[in-house]
């Protein structure tokens, strides 16, 4: 016996059945404040008692909007979600993207192109992570008529609403805790350029932070050498493998400057591997303050950054963006950051013999 194939119902079918024009019944889902509340009504009855429910693309093509928000990231997901801060702010962005009824959508390198992916992407707006004004595919979602907010991009914002935090006034208070314990011999354990154009320039994050550094040292009669500033991937085994690196190359600092709590927690492992008592033998200060960074032992001193408010105010400038079909008015947000001090900073060794050796 033949199974019956059953056919779906179709906006034709709804029409005839409730006596109206298939435009009624468009409205009815998509704008039914054209039509009054009792033929609104009708129709989406004898829609539900016929099993007819509009499509989701022919609704956005209707509508034109598709409900849905771009995280886009220049790292792959798999790099990005190793690092805890970005899940952090992807919990702000999410949470107002969901009080507005938007969902949300990851966009990252396709084999290695952004640029495929933002092509693949059906979104109303970006929120931008770690891209310069001048990256082309910025220019890309522009000539697309997107709205785009930037957050932790470079200076000025001509163009894009923008989020960042204080980082170079947070680089500075961490370095001049590490001074005012007397530590004179510093690593700087950066995070590398996640991929070619992404954000690397003296404007962006990295740049602001290390800056900041600097700043403090050469304040307290301080030079930052070239080679005490090591890079990795911004994750708990990137920190841990530059501060190895570092180590093996026969540098021996008391202080590290780690420019994310991820990279910091990752320093503190190799640390113990390498024999070193944290703080007593090296003080390691991160940058972000995520959860973990409470519940790693020692507890990590670091710069709070408001990681989930950053994302919760990216948010809210992109939809502002949307609702008013326009990003010409570019609103600039930064917010503030402060030093937390916990157990893994301390007075500097005298005479820097330390248990792993000079």
């Amino acid at each position: 016996m033949e199974q019956e194939t059953r056919v779906r119902p179709r906006i034709a079918d709804v029409a005839r059945e409730a006596g109206v024009s298939k435009t009624a019944v468009s409205f009815a889902f998509n704008s039914p404040e054209r039509l009054s509340p009792g033929t609104a009504s009708r129709i989406r009855d004898v829609a539900t008692s016929l099993g007819y429910r509009p499509h989701p693309v022919a609704r956005m093509l209707t509508q034109g909007r598709t409900r849905t928000l771009g995280i886009l990231t220049p790292q792959a997901l798999s790099v990005v979600f190793a690092n805890p801060f970005f899940a952090t702010f992807s919990q702000g962005v999410a949470a107002v993207a969901e009080e507005a009824g938007y969902s949300l959508l990851f966009v990252s390198p396709v084999h290695g192109s952004l640029a495929r992916a933002v092509n693949r992407a059906t979104v109303d707006g970006f929120v931008a992570i770690g891209l310069a004004e001048d990256h082309p595919e910025v220019e890309q979602i522009r000539r697309a008529g997107l709205p785009i907010v930037m957050v932790d991009s470079a200076a000025p914002f001509p163009e894009h609403a923008a989020v960042d935090v204080d980082d170079e006034g947070g680089a500075r208070l961490a370095a001049e805790h590490l001074l005012a314990l007397g530590h004179r011999d510093f690593l700087v354990i950066g995070v590398e350029p996640p991929t070619p154009g992404a954000q690397a320039d003296s404007g962006g994050v990295v740049g602001r932070r290390l800056k900041g550094y600097r700043e403090a040292l050469a304040a307290g009669g301080m030079d930052l050498p070239d080679d005490h500033v090591v890079v990795g991937p911004a994750s708990v085994e990137g920190g841990s493998a530059c501060l190895a690196s570092a180590w093996e190359d026969g540098r021996r600092p008391t202080a590290i400057l780690a420019m994310s709590d991820a990279m910091a927690i990752g320093a503190i492992n190799a640390a113990r591997r390498l024999g070193l008592r944290v703080p007593a033998d090296i003080s390691i200060v991160g940058f972000d303050d995520i959860e973990l960074s409470r519940h790693v032992e020692p507890p990590l001193t670091t710069v709070h950054q408001p990681v989930r408010r950053k994302g919760e105010e990216a948010c809210r400038l992109l939809l502002a963006a949307i609702a008013r079909d326009d990003s010409s008015r570019p609103d600039h947000r930064r917010l503030e950051t402060r030093l937390i001090v916990r157990g893994s900073s301390g007075p500097a060794p005298i005479g820097k013999e330390v248990a792993g050796g000079r």
